[in-house]
């Protein structure tokens, strides 16, 4: 495994960008609420997930990626807006980034790479969803051609698992127990009918059409995955990849949240109703099975499309990028889903390959999602934009180079700050975690209220990047712009405004 990239992609990374070479096109994959359970990141040893490592065998694999936001919206809006949660306001799901100024007077990732000569192409779940008055926005009006993602497959009901409606197995519980509404329902199954009629694969055989396809302009693909994303319901050939004989479970401590705790003293969390059904009755193998089977599922669909763009006249030019929106806990730290500030929810894949890799390459140092949009400019050679994020294309040439740490926001004065050894929380309601993660990779130890002399200049150190402003968050339920500014049926007029 090389350390350093082939001294012929040097001249791709310039700063002029591609300016000797035609335009790169991009495919850029989303896969939403995909951890580190894939095979190269080793996050769980049976994950099964071949297609995602054949990509990350000619890519850079960053180990250390964060979201700027630990649950979709934020974590989305960040990465496409180009400007983090405390810039824009969007901390929560039911924040409209369209509502924010900033965002209403600057052009989205897709669409400033529109008015810089690329057709943008999108399909499948890459901004996060709304209700509007117009109808429900998937972020249409950013694209130059967008598909609406269709697909279902049914439901086989004797597999199916749902905490809320109190159903193990196909069979309804007597006085359900932990039954109450919590997000998404906490639920999984296999389909009645095989992958072919299921909405990720069908969005993926549409992109692979669009590679085959002549395009006049240089193209930028934006493909959206929804699973592993709750529920967990897919085909049943990827539930018998893993068997329950053999399966292994994270580790968790049950007095793991004890240590973490306000400024008064008093216990900060509890479990999570998820974990405390989960445990009530012994199924934590059957909930691990059914997020493997989602992530093998969603790895199918990126093999779609990378053996169309392998196929394709646009092999050669093309960056490939693919990310999770945020991690996603599986019983650490007493809880399943994100939105938390632990590494479990704020670290994520991310993988890099730009035309004339040919080995895989690692990169421990911190970057952010945050930093896709500036570093796409750079790579393509496009104008540069004021944006939140930086370039990690030195990185790109030299992974070994030194790095700052990221910070992730949850919501106002509730921050993450991730360096390579230490990780350090704050909250908006009082109460600090500080964990190293060199002797303590789980989380497991809080030392920020450890009296250590040795402990304080890493704190202030890494309290140093909080942010120094942080926007009110915007009002939930907000539904962007008026009628007579959108139109979600066609090319958004923010399009042809004179967007910064």
């Amino acid at each position: 495994m090389k350390k350093y990239l082939p001294l012929v992609l040097l001249p791709f990374l310039l700063v002029s960008g591609f300016a000797q070479k035609p335009p790169p096109n991009i495919l850029m994959i989303s896969i939403d609420d995909l951890n580190d359970w894939v095979g190269v990141y080793g996050g769980h040893p049976q994950a099964q997930t071949p297609h995602i490592d054949r990509l990350a065998g000619t890519s850079m694999v960053f180990r250390n990626a964060s979201c700027a936001g630990p649950v979709c919206g934020p974590s989305r809006s960040a990465l496409l807006s180009g400007f983090m949660p405390s810039t824009t306001g969007v901390y929560g799901n039911q924040s409209n980034m369209l509502d924010a100024e900033i965002v209403q007077t600057h052009a989205t990732l897709p669409e400033y790479f529109s008015k810089n000569g690329y057709t943008t192409i999108s399909s499948g779940k890459i901004f996060h969803k709304h209700s509007t008055p117009q109808g429900q926005d998937h972020g249409q009006w950013a694209y130059d051609i967008w598909e609406k993602e269709t697909g279902g497959g049914g439901l086989n009901a004797e597999t199916f698992y749902s905490r809320e409606k109190g159903i193990i197995a196909g069979k309804k519980l007597v006085n359900p127990q932990f039954d109450e509404r919590a997000g998404s329902p906490f639920e999984w199954g296999a389909t009645a009918e095989g992958k072919e009629t299921t909405k990720d694969y069908r969005t993926a055989k549409w992109f692979e059409e669009q590679l085959q396809q002549d395009h006049a302009k240089p193209f930028f693909m934006l493909m959206g995955i929804s699973k592993p994303h709750l529920s967990w319901v897919v085909p049943q050939e990827y539930f018998d990849r893993y068997d329950l004989a053999t399966l292994q479970v994270p580790e968790y401590r049950l007095d793991d949240l004890n240590d973490i705790v306000d400024d008064k003293g008093k216990t900060m969390f509890k479990p999570h109703p998820d974990f405390l059904w989960v445990e009530h009755y012994d199924i934590h193998l059957e909930a691990v099975r059914a997020y493997l089977a989602a992530t093998s599922y969603a790895d199918a669909c990126v093999g779609v499309v990378l053996d169309a763009l392998k196929k394709s006249k646009y092999a050669d030019n093309t960056i490939v990028i693919l990310w999770g929106d945020h991690g996603w806990h599986l019983g650490e730290k007493l809880k399943f889903r994100k939105a938390a500030l632990w590494r479990e929810s704020t670290q994520l894949p991310l993988i890099v390959h730009l035309p004339a890799m040919d080995d895989q390459t690692e990169c421990y140092r911190n970057v952010n999602l945050i930093d896709l949009y500036p570093t796409l400019i750079e790579l393509c050679g496009l104008p540069q934009k004021e944006l939140d994020g930086k370039s990690f294309h030195p990185l790109l040439v030299d992974p070994n180079l030194a790095w700052t740490p990221t910070v992730t926001t949850r919501s106002e004065g509730s921050h993450s700050v991730m360096s390579e050894r230490w990780h350090y929380i704050i909250y908006d309601k009082g109460g600090e975690e500080l964990y190293d993660l060199e002797k303590d990779p789980m989380e497991w130890q809080n030392l920020a209220r450890t009296e250590s002399p040795d402990l304080y200049p890493i704190k202030t150190y890494l309290r140093s990047f909080l942010p120094t402003t942080e926007a009110r968050e915007i009002p939930k339920g907000s539904q962007g712009p008026p009628p007579n500014e959108v139109d979600w049926t066609i090319k958004s007029r923010r399009i042809l405004a004179e967007l910064k």
